[in-house]
């Protein structure tokens, strides 16, 4: 994953502008979105100013533009009197420190930024409901300022919260830091998976998390998010992972990417149509059914179907989160009692998950290029919020804040070198 990178990275010095370019949301809806020219952040004693070298574009911000200030991490902050700057996925540059920071940071250090701070509100508690009372958690991309902009203010929550995660590999492509945090989403689901292992009849219990090595693994939907579920769960060894989904052309990207992957593992892996899945999975298990089941998919007939695949001790992983008012599943007792089936979930990562995440990417154990579905500049931002909306993007848009209006591209995978040549060219 190491490129040179020293046309972007490697300077001594910053030469920091007045203003800068911004995604900023106004209020409700998208006709209260705007790419607009704002002030540089000025930084107080215990912040830091980064640079973005790139930022990616999450589908939570449409529930974000959805609710505006009733959304859990605004709390009532005034949207149309304090505009939001948007992003919660970005790898960033130091270019500014705070004096009494300046033992513990320094220009150039580059970071990924968990987004989601388990820290209550230090600054502007009174722009929240009732100055915040309650509020356990504050957001990078909410009411913290956010990725998709050339700069972002790291404020004390970020820092006090431990989630300013240094790069495990200083010369880690920008899209692939940026793009640890969708990841990391990953990796702390596949944490809650767990089975009680016993060595002997004799044996004590013992609890291990994650897929089951040499079990069979489902994963039930194989859009971006399912697509590195299943490259993932590769870690784990299985010794049958099995792919689902109704699009074909989903289920030929699985195997493009991590076909010869889980071959190298000893993995058996199938890619199965939807309509498919029961029989076939009935016949590769020999009628036992799934160990583990991730469902990628939030479609409350799916979820509830899948349950009904679980081998005796199985586990069904609800990953995909269902809309209210289609969100109660029924559960078998007789399945709970007899064959111990488990119901787990989880509803994204922390500094920990996001750590190992990057060290996941530096090491090769998954490639974040295979997920990448356009490239572009600043200006696109609003245009792909919308192809999100309309399901019209498989994977993650990657934006690089700095180049010049670029539009946007479509691609099939992105690496390193084809990341340098774009700065390279837009940067002029």
């Amino acid at each position: 994953m190491s490129t040179n990178f020293e046309r972007f990275t490697d300077l001594k010095e910053f030469s920091i502008p007045k203003t800068m370019q911004a995604l900023i949301a106004k209020g409700r809806g998208f006709e209260n979105l705007e790419i607009a020219e704002i002030p540089v952040p000025e930084i107080g004693p215990d912040q830091l100013l980064a640079r973005v070298d790139a930022a990616g574009v999450c589908t939570s911000i449409i529930k974000l533009i959805a609710q505006g200030p009733e959304h859990t991490f605004v709390n009532g902050w005034d949207i149309g009197k304090w505009p939001l700057i948007l992003g919660d996925e970005g790898a960033v540059t130091v270019v500014k420190v705070g004096e009494n920071l300046k033992s513990k940071y320094s220009p150039g250090q580059r970071y990924a930024i968990q987004p989601a701070v388990d820290v209550a509100p230090i600054l502007y508690r009174d722009r929240y409901n009732n100055n915040a009372e309650g509020m356990s958690k504050c957001a990078v991309g909410y009411t913290l300022g956010g990725n998709l902009a050339q700069y972002i203010r790291i404020q004390e929550e970020v820092i006090e919260g431990q989630c300013l995660l240094p790069l495990p590999d200083d010369k880690m492509p920008y899209f692939a830091v940026s793009m640890a945090e969708p990841i990391s989403c990953i990796y702390s689901a596949q944490q809650r998976n767990f089975h009680i292992i016993k060595k002997g009849l004799h044996a004590q219990r013992e609890p291990r998390l994650g897929l089951l090595p040499g079990g069979v693994s489902v994963v039930i939907g194989a859009g971006a998010m399912g697509r590195l579920h299943a490259e993932f769960a590769l870690r784990f060894k299985p010794k049958v992972l099995i792919v689902s989904d109704l699009q074909q052309e989903r289920l030929d990207k699985t195997r493009q990417a991590i076909g010869d992957k889980a071959q190298k593992a000893g993995v058996h892996l199938h890619c199965i149509p939807a309509p498919e899945l029961d029989d076939s999975l009935k016949k590769i298990s020999d009628g036992s059914g799934a160990d583990d089941i991730i469902l990628a998919v939030g479609i409350q007939e799916v979820q509830q179907h899948a349950l009904e695949l679980l081998a005796k001790g199985g586990v069904a992983n609800l990953f995909g989160g269902l809309p209210v008012g289609q969100h109660v599943l029924e559960v078998d007792g007789r399945a709970v009692h007899y064959n111990e089936i488990k119901l787990v979930g989880s509803s994204g990562g922390e500094p920990s998950d996001m750590a190992a995440t990057l060290n996941a990417i530096s090491n090769g154990d998954v490639d974040p290029g295979n997920y990448v579905a356009c490239t572009g500049s600043l200006d696109n931002a609003i245009d792909v919020l919308k192809m999100i909306e309309q399901t019209r993007i498989d994977g993650k848009a990657i934006l690089y804040p700095h180049i010049k209006s670029t539009p946007l591209r479509m691609v099939d995978y992105w690496d390193g070198e084809k990341e340098v040549k774009l700065l390279n060219e837009r940067l002029q």
